[in-house]
C-alpha cells in the first residue's frame, strides 16, 4: 500500500460546501483506502491504497464526495514521494529563508505551459513573488496573504489549471504526518 495525500478545494469556507471531517473519513473508507486521516477542516486527506493511477484515486474522491455530499470539489492527488519533493524544493525556504507565515504553496492540477506563467507574471499589480516549479507554484505573500489580491481564483484562470492552495504551516504538519 502506498501513502496518499487527497488536497480538496474550497470546502469549509465561509460556510459553504460544509463537510465534517470525521464524516468524511467514514465515507472514504468505502473505497477501501486505509489509514485514513484529516488534517484540519479544509480538506487534507492522508490514506494508504492499492491503486498506483493518481487521477484514478483523484476520480474516486470527486465521485464519492459529490454522492456523499452533494458537491462538486476539485481533488488533486500527490503521492508521499511527491509531497516530499515539494516540500524540499521551497525556494523561499531554502535560498532565502523567508517568513513562513507569508509562503503557500499552490499545487496545481497540471502544469501550466510557460506562456500562460508569463500572463499570469505579467498581469499582477501587486508585490507578492511567485516561482514556479512544475505543479507547484510558490508563492510568497510579502504582506500577507490576507491583503493580496492574488488569489486563488486568478491563479487558475491566467494559468488555465486547477489548483489549490496551502500555507508553509499546513505544508509542514501535512508532510510530518506522512512521515509518521
Amino acid at each position: 500500500m502506498a501513502k496518499y495525500i487527497a488536497l480538496l478545494r474550497g470546502i469549509n469556507v465561509s460556510g459553504q460546501k460544509l463537510i465534517k471531517m470525521d464524516a468524511l473519513r467514514t465515507s472514504l473508507s468505502k473505497l477501501k483506502y486505509e489509514n485514513i486521516q484529516t488534517y484540519i477542516q479544509s480538506g487534507n486527506i492522508i490514506f494508504e491504497s492499492s491503486e498506483t493511477d493518481q487521477r484514478k484515486l483523484e476520480d474516486q474522491i470527486h465521485q464519492n464526495i459529490q454522492d456523499s455530499f452533494g458537491f462538486d470539489v476539485p481533488v488533486i492527488v500527490r503521492s508521499q514521494a511527491e509531497w516530499r519533493t515539494t516540500f524540499n524544493n521551497n525556494p523561499f525556504v531554502n535560498d532565502r529563508n523567508e517568513d513562513i507565515t507569508k509562503l503557500y504553496v499552490t499545487l496545481l492540477s497540471d502544469e501550466p505551459k510557460s506562456e500562460n506563467f508569463e500572463v499570469l507574471l505579467n498581469f499582477r499589480d501587486w508585490p507578492e513573488e511567485m516561482i514556479l516549479k512544475g505543479q507547484n507554484l510558490y508563492i510568497f505573500y510579502t504582506m500577507g496573504a490576507g491583503t493580496s489580491k492574488l488569489d486563488l481564483n486568478t491563479i487558475e484562470r491566467k494559468l488555465k489549471v486547477q489548483g489549490t492552495s496551502r500555507n508553509w504551516k499546513t505544508t509542514t504538519k501535512l508532510m510530518q504526518m506522512l512521515d509518521d
